[in-house]
């Protein structure tokens, strides 16, 4: 091990086909028990699927822009003062929109039943390309919450 390595260091390698880190961090969302393969196989094809729903130039464009729309900016966090708790607004940073753009994407699909995860996937990054679909609305839900609380700014 190098001298000035840290246990929180986590090394990711691009994905074996665009060479994309936010495609390594979206595959290592879906994957579950530690099949790899098998989360590469449902992102591809869930990209394949999505690309004819949407008219995008290349799939690296498409998962992107599906991230980027569903990215926050703010976020509302609890804080105790004086016995009240008050849902205080604060900026998001950039490693955080990304982290939670993923994830939302990610719990949005595996919640609709019925369908493989590929195809729930690829609708999920569809409609998130469009700027539609539960993800979104998600975004767009603590947004409002935000800029309801956000008399509670000072808190911060």
């Amino acid at each position: 091990m190098p001298r000035n390595f840290k246990a929180t260091n986590v090394y990711l390698r691009a994905d074996p086909k665009f060479g994309s880190m936010l495609a390594t961090k979206l595959i290592n969302k879906i994957m579950l028990h530690g099949k790899r393969s098998t989360a590469q196989k449902i992102f591809y094809d869930a990209l394949d699927k999505a690309a004819k729903k949407v008219d995008a130039e290349t799939l690296e464009e498409i998962f992107e822009k599906a991230v980027d729309n569903v990215r926050p900016g703010v976020e509302v966090r609890s804080k105790r003062v004086g016995g009240a708790n008050y849902q205080v607004p604060r900026e998001v940073k950039r490693g955080r929109q990304q982290t939670l753009a993923i994830r939302w994407l990610i719990d949005n699909a595996r919640k609709k039943k019925g369908k493989p995860m590929c195809d729930r996937l690829a609708e999920e990054f569809a409609d998130a390309y469009n700027g539609t679909g539960t993800s979104v609305a998600w975004k767009e839900q603590i947004h409002k919450m935000a800029e309801a609380n956000k008399a509670y700014a000072h808190f911060a």
